[in-house]
């Protein structure tokens, strides 16, 4: 990919088959989900009915093999199948609305780009083009262990259904058929969550960007009109997404609630071959979750960090404005308590840097050249603007940040032990 530096570049919103998402739109082509024409658009429908709706209709009913033995049974087969196909097609929906609705340039606010500082572009980039890379390092071991399930299940002789005339054939083809399928309705699951990640990271780069003008001798009008811009870029991402992370929650939940129910049965008999393609489905299924989850709640502590910055930006510049002579000071009586000795930075002699200071969240003070020509009353009122005007990502009004995480954890938690409760 070419670097995104040139801002007539980066000012186009028609896209263009030569751009920096020439690769991206390679790979939406092979998952054919691209839907740039009218035939794109009927080849990539085709695609999703073919592989997410009729092959597993087709494993499941004629491939199930209810009358193997125990190590050849699937039992466990149509939640597999149903969870997949349900994530898969949310995941195509939702992709083909927005890359139809906005294209992909102003899907990835690549168009507002232009507007950023060369560090955001540059990181951008970078984000950009690991992107791809993020979704193969998700399915690729997934799809290596589900492969070898597959291939030892057709070689061991367990479906014996000669639709081709030829065991051998019949077996491969079928073989084929589910491995394509699942290659498929797994990748447009994660890319999808992939994709949600890559535009947060974006917002965590601006952000980045913008705690340093406490550094700086900004103008409050300036720094309120940048984060309302940020402000708004964040309430597009949570319009767009909101309903992709609240179906996302509720059928992963339902699809983990019925494997343990079904599996905590007492007369279940639990091994590998039975539940290993489960265990699978689950696994993949809980990771594009978290993909969700995480890069939600990182957003949104960051751009809460912003509350903390400023207001220790106000306290240091307030703390400066006195000097010694100027207030009066009543007698205080010294104890024998000792103090550590805290340099100008705010950080004491001994202490290691953090691992996740960064310019959002750190110790260190405010040089005074960052606030020498902000009054007070400006100050407090843009102090008193971030924490009523926090922002995140949030869905339908709820931020998604650590207390609703620690929230739905309960709530799931709750109804894991009450399941339990009923089975075992």
């Amino acid at each position: 990919m070419e670097p995104l530096v040139e801002r007539t570049r980066l000012a186009r919103t028609i896209s263009d088959a030569q751009d920096e998402l020439k690769s991206f739109r390679t790979y939406l082509r092979w998952m054919c989900v691209d839907q740039s024409n009218i035939w794109m658009g009927c080849l990539s429908w085709f695609m999703f009915i073919v592989f997410g709706l009729l092959v597993p209709l087709v494993s499941h009913f004629m491939l199930a093999c209810s009358t193997c033995d125990a190590t050849h049974t699937r039992p466990y087969d149509w939640v597999v199948q149903l969870s997949l196909s349900s994530v898969s097609a949310l995941s195509f929906v939702c992709l083909t609305r927005f890359v139809k609705k906005h294209g992909l340039r102003r899907f990835l606010f690549l168009d507002k780009l232009c507007d950023e500082s060369e560090t955001v572009r540059k990181q951008y980039t970078v984000q950009l083009n690991r992107s791809l890379k993020i979704v193969s390092f998700f399915v690729l071991p997934c799809f290596i262990a589900e492969t070898a399930y597959k291939v030892w299940w057709y070689a061991s002789g367990a479906s014996q259904i000669p639709f081709l005339g030829i065991v051998w054939l019949s077996d491969t083809v079928a073989c084929v058929m589910e491995l394509c399928s699942w290659l498929y309705r797994t990748t447009v699951f994660f890319l999808v969550c992939v994709l949600f990640r890559l535009i947060c990271n974006l917002q965590v780069l601006r952000l980045h960007d913008f705690a340093k003008v406490f550094n700086v001798d900004s103008d409050v009008g300036s720094v309120l009109r940048e984060h309302l811009r940020i402000r708004r870029q964040l309430r597009i991402i949570s319009h767009r997404y909101r309903a992709f992370i609240v179906w996302c929650l509720i059928l992963v939940t339902f699809s983990q609630f019925t494997s343990l129910l079904i599996t905590t049965k007492s007369n279940s008999r639990l091994n590998i071959y039975k539940a290993g393609e489960l265990a699978l489905c689950s696994i993949t299924l809980l990771t594009g979750l978290c993909i969700l989850l995480r890069s939600a709640t990182k957003i949104t502590h960051k751009a809460q960090s912003v509350t903390s910055l400023a207001s220790k930006w106000h306290v240091c510049a307030t703390l400066d404005s006195f000097d010694e002579g100027e207030t009066p000071r009543t007698p205080v009586i010294h104890d024998q308590q000792v103090l550590p000795h805290v340099g100008a930075n705010g950080e004491s002699e001994g202490d290691d840097p953090g691992e996740e200071d960064d310019e959002l969240d750190n110790c260190k003070l405010i040089p005074a050249h960052a606030y020498s020509t902000i009054s007070y009353h400006k100050r407090q009122a843009l102090v008193t603007y971030f924490e009523k005007n926090q922002g995140g990502i949030t869905v339908y009004g709820i931020a998604l940040d650590r207390s609703t995480l620690h929230t739905i954890f309960g709530i799931e938690l709750s109804f894991v032990l009450w399941i339990l409760g009923k089975t075992i």
